[in-house]
């Protein structure tokens, strides 16, 4: 697996993952984002948006149905990368019930609001955040 910004990535390999994924927003993926690689494809994406100084929002998490069981590492490798921008806190918005099991298994904290994130995707999900130092 290799995290390498969007912006670098090989156009043709990130031209192909937006084609058979069109729910990503490009835009803010080539601004802030990464693409996740296993054996020369992209097969995921991410974006780390800084809301304050310290504090970011991990949006846009994707990775395909082929690299779905990576998914714990590549959370654990975006930690890694949080850490290195020197966050002190990172807020995840998830969807779906194995992705919470993940973050309560990661140490992640559920959040009753998100006091921290204007303009809110709906209210479907949950919350969780995780004090990265």
């Amino acid at each position: 697996m290799e995290l390498i910004a969007a912006n670098q990535a090989t156009k043709e390999k990130l031209e192909t993952f937006l084609e058979n994924n069109k729910d990503v927003e490009r835009d803010l993926l080539l601004e802030k984002g990464y693409v996740v690689e296993f054996n020369g494809m992209v097969e995921g994406c991410f974006v780390i948006d800084s809301i304050d100084e310290d504090i970011y929002w991990l949006k846009q998490l994707y990775v395909t149905k082929n690299a779905a069981a990576s998914l714990p590492v590549l959370l654990e490798s975006i930690l890694a990368l949080a850490k290195e921008k020197q966050a002190k806190q990172l807020f995840v918005h998830s969807h779906q019930p194995m992705v919470d099991v993940l973050l309560e298994a990661l140490q992640f904290s559920p959040q009753k609001e998100n006091a921290f994130v204007a303009n809110q995707p709906d209210n479907k999900g949950n919350w969780w955040t995780y004090n990265v130092s």
